[in-house]
């Protein structure tokens, strides 16, 4: 059996006094579909900031294809800090689209793609130009490619910035809530875009709280409840069995029916 494509090993992050994660141990192989879900504060936002080293984590060490994304073994026992050029070239094989769309005002649409192509990708312009058409084309977007995110719906807007992650060709992408800023009849169309792209073997950790897409996208769920995992298993496992107390009260709020389905 190959290694996990993302191994995350006794993960701590604290903010002042307060702990988010409190030791997380998590692999993912190439091709899952993780649905993180759990109750506000409980860190998970925060985890995927971690993998991806937008925040530093205080112990515990994230692997992406093996390699450690925030240090690098000296060969004598020790660790020292990766260089910035070695922890871009890390970071770029980690996708990251945010509950808010992050799209940069000035650029259109398909600016907003191909800046990332030409400038960490360092490829040619009209090869970045070509990928960006198909990757908006794909999201549904070809009529609007040269749009400013001002004149395009939230909901267009985020698949901008799926296209502009998925056009990077990472090894693995991370959603955070990324319907949750979304008006209700706009999040279908996201949604549609995120399970093609399962459907196609991309690797991905979500963190949603649409229960239905998590039991329908992932292929597992984890559930985080104060900093730590607490279950961890198939959909049908975790959403319709629910062994633990936290998480069948979490989800008997979310849907009273859910939790008790057999």
């Amino acid at each position: 059996m190959s290694d996990p494509l993302v191994k995350i090993s006794g993960l701590t992050k604290a903010f002042g006094d307060v702990e988010v994660l409190k030791g997380i141990d998590l692999e993912i192989n190439t091709g899952q579909v993780v649905s993180l879900i759990g109750p506000s504060g409980s860190g998970k936002t925060t985890l995927l900031r971690c993998i991806n080293y937008l925040v530093e984590y205080d112990d515990g060490s994230v692997l992406i294809d093996g390699q450690e994304i925030a240090h690098k073994d000296t060969g004598n026992g020790t660790r020292q800090p990766r260089s910035e050029r070695e922890l871009s070239a890390i970071r770029a094989q980690v996708g990251m689209v945010f509950q808010l769309f992050y799209l940069y005002p000035h650029l259109s649409a398909i600016e907003n793609v191909t800046l990332g192509l030409t400038k960490v990708r360092k490829l040619p312009k009209a090869q970045a130009q070509s990928m960006a058409e198909a990757w908006l084309e794909r999201v549904g977007l070809s009529d609007k490619m040269n749009n400013m995110p001002s004149e395009l719906s939230g909901g267009q807007q985020q698949r901008v910035g799926i296209a502009r992650a998925v056009a990077m060709e990472p090894k693995v992408l991370l959603l955070d809530e990324i319907t949750s800023a979304l008006d209700p009849e706009l999040v279908g169309e996201v949604l549609a875009v995120v399970q093609s792209l399962a459907k196609e073997g991309m690797t991905m950790i979500v963190v949603t709280h649409e229960m239905t897409f998590a039991r329908d996208v992932g292929n597992r769920v984890v559930f985080m409840d104060e900093g730590r995992v607490v279950a961890d298993g198939l959909p049908s496992e975790v959403l319709d069995n629910p062994e633990n107390e936290r998480l069948r009260t979490f989800l008997s709020r979310l849907n009273p029916h859910l939790a008790l389905e057999k």
